[in-house]
């Protein structure tokens, strides 16, 4: 059996590039077939990691971390919600959106790593965030989503509440921004080379068609 190539995904779940990059990679693997042979872990990046725990309106928030404007911040958000409608996934801004802390979805991402689940818990938060408008911050919100993909409801929360796991996720987000990832998605081929951006889906396919024929060389 040809060996699987490992793909690293550097995300946060607030992050709609992260989104939409990751259904442009999933289109990509799909197109070639590849679906076995690709073995995918989401690794932890906090685009805020000092948000407190009210969050912050999310226009005030991108206009005063990026400089955008009102009309900025509308066009974006058509942009990107017709990227996603291109792949069946709803954005749905509203007014009293707001940018929140992301600290314990990464816990529970982890954990839903243990058992296989984790794509599965990381397409329910993007959801949750972008399409149902919840909070994903919100430690109900939170555990709701880890029992709709099947896991243990207490486990996650003992694991929520153990602090150790909480300075493992930051230890974690500290290695991958010493190797160099300052911006997400960024899609790491091998532990070997990366993309950052939500590329397009023949960018993708090229990278994993050479990928492949490295193997068979």
């Amino acid at each position: 059996m040809a060996e699987k190539i490992k793909l690293d995904i550097v995300s946060d779940v607030v992050c709609p590039w992260c989104l939409v990059g990751y259904k442009h990679l999933e289109a990509a693997i799909n197109e070639l077939g590849m679906q076995d042979r690709i073995d995918i872990e989401w690794q932890p990046f906090e685009l805020n990691p000092d948000m407190p725990p009210e969050g912050e309106n999310l226009r005030e928030h991108v206009a005063r971390k990026y400089g955008s404007t009102p009309e900025d911040s509308q066009r974006a958000r058509a942009k990107i919600a017709k990227l996603g409608a291109e792949h069946g996934f709803t954005f749905n801004y509203f007014d009293e959106m707001k940018m929140v802390n992301t600290l314990d979805a990464h816990v529970l991402l982890e954990f839903a790593k243990e058992y296989g689940k984790q794509t599965e818990l990381k397409m329910g938060l993007f959801s949750a965030f972008f399409s149902k408008q919840k909070d994903v911050s919100d430690r109900k919100v939170l555990l709701d989503e880890v029992a709709t993909v099947g896991l243990d409801r207490q486990a996650a929360q003992s694991r929520l509440e153990d602090m150790a796991h909480r300075d493992e996720i930051r230890s974690v987000e500290a290695e991958w921004q010493q190797l160099g990832v300052s911006a997400v998605p960024t899609v790491v081929f091998n532990r070997t080379s990366a993309l950052t951006g939500a590329q397009e889906i023949e960018t993708y396919k090229q990278v994993l068609l050479e990928l492949v024929n490295e193997q068979a060389t």
